[in-house]
């Protein structure tokens, strides 16, 4: 499984299977997202010299919860175990 750095299993994700993605470890190593700027939650993870979010003190935090909720009707709770499974 290729999980990123917030979590998301790049190998079921509609944008990298769709060809507009190569995951974030390999394009977005300085913070560029798939829909262009920056994402806040990787720059936060990269600052902090951590791998992924399961890694930092404070998670989940509130910013980890947010992007998933908004973005999955589960609220990104297989994100959130994705990277708990990486500790």
């Amino acid at each position: 499984m290729n999980i990123s750095v917030c979590g998301i299993d790049c190998d079921a994700c509609k944008f990298k299977l769709q060809g507009k993605c190569q995951t974030c470890r390999i394009v977005a190593k300085n913070g560029q997202c798939v829909w262009g700027g920056r994402c806040d939650t990787h720059d936060c993870a990269t600052n902090q010299g951590l791998p992924h979010c399961g890694k930092c003190a404070k998670f989940p935090c509130e910013q980890l919860l947010n992007i998933h909720k908004s973005e999955n009707p589960d609220g990104g709770l297989i994100e959130i175990e994705n990277l708990k499974n990486m500790l």
